[in-house]
């Protein structure tokens, strides 16, 4: 009996010590390295019934089937994040991305970082190429829910509340659509040229879009009858294709869509975000240097100029990127024609 005492005792104490030098090799290597929160030696297959078209945001790392490390913001204080949301099918769009302005990790001496948010691939296939990316890339984030054009909201409302969760001391977040050539350079020395920087404050920054009224179309992929909104009118929102939000301004959004009810169906997501934040008393703020809808048309001067251009492919993103950075910074009358030309050129949908 003595000696089966004393052989338990040097089990648990070899376990012990397994124990610890197995978490000092696993702290070392995710110095290095980052990690998804699933096990890797498994595929998750989507199953029909097993992801609700909507549910709760999620906030906790279990929520999520593929993430960094918890602890990569903690480690490397970035000033400002980027969430680039995006679907399963977009590996170009997102390769493109880390290869110009996404592969950005130092901007004027400030550490910057991007991820990617996507949701759940229909195609078994897919998934399988998402969990090889995330495992070369370490930079996807990927919710609980079918990755859908109805589900977007619950995407973007997944993304403020994992920002909130793992990045709580981040100064801002830039939330960025995968077709938008983002300058994350142009951005920080907008919000840093003034003596009362804009991090002390509430910022929800963008294109603001005024007195919007909702789609009642009920053919529309926007429609939102009375049952979901009953106003006229939305309150006045950025648009969805990029914006920046503020420390204060991301707890406080994030925390009121949380608390906020979702309706059937949901409202577009750059509308949810500013219900949300008019519910937590943020208001928006317009940007010139964020554009909007239509294509414009590419200018060196314009383009280095702006903090995101919308609708541009995977293959003229690494064309541009590279031609404005590899140029000298336009003078300022250069800069002040070519944007005004450039907006004029796509307001009238054809160059000039």
């Amino acid at each position: 009996r003595r000696l089966l005492i004393v052989s338990r005792i040097l089990c648990a104490f070899v376990s012990v010590a397994l124990h610890w030098t197995t978490d000092e090799t696993r702290g070392a290597e995710d110095e290095e390295l980052w990690v998804t929160s699933m096990r890797m030696n498994s595929v998750v297959e989507p199953q029909v019934g097993v992801f609700p078209p909507q549910s709760v945001p999620p906030s906790r790392s279990e929520e999520f089937l593929l993430m960094p490390s918890p602890l990569v913001c903690q480690r490397a204080k970035p000033y400002l994040i980027t969430m680039v949301i995006s679907a399963p099918a977009n590996q170009r769009a997102r390769q493109a991305i880390r290869d110009t302005w996404g592969g950005e990790v130092q901007v004027k001496g400030l550490r910057v970082m991007t991820f990617f948010m996507v949701g759940v691939a229909s195609d078994p296939g897919l998934t399988k190429l998402l969990i090889e990316e995330a495992r070369e890339r370490g930079d996807l984030i990927q919710g609980r829910f079918l990755d859908t054009y109805s589900n977007l909201t619950l995407k973007t409302l997944s993304m403020l509340g994992w920002a909130r969760r793992f990045c709580p001391q981040v100064h801002f977040l830039a939330k960025v659509d995968d077709d938008v050539l983002f300058n994350p350079s142009t951005l920080l020395h907008f919000l840093n040229k003034s003596r009362n920087p804009y991090e002390h404050g509430d910022l929800y920054l963008g294109r603001v879009h005024l007195q919007v009224a909702p789609d009642r179309d009920p053919d529309s992929k926007h429609y939102l009858p009375t049952g979901a909104y009953l106003p006229s009118v939305f309150p006045d929102y950025c648009s969805g294709t990029a914006y920046v939000l503020s420390r204060s301004a991301l707890l406080k959004i994030s925390l009121a869509a949380s608390a906020s009810p979702l309706s059937t169906p949901l409202p577009p997501e750059d509308v949810f975000v500013g219900l949300c934040a008019r519910a937590a008393g943020v208001l928006p703020s317009h940007c010139p240097l964020f554009s909007g809808g239509p294509a414009m048309p590419f200018g060196r001067c314009c383009y280095q100029a702006m903090v995101s251009v919308h609708n541009i492919p995977p293959k003229e993103m690494l064309q541009y990127w590279a031609e404005i950075q590899s140029s000298q910074p336009c003078a300022w009358l250069s800069v002040r024609a070519s944007l005004g030309l450039c907006k004029i050129r796509a307001m009238l949908g054809y160059a000039l």
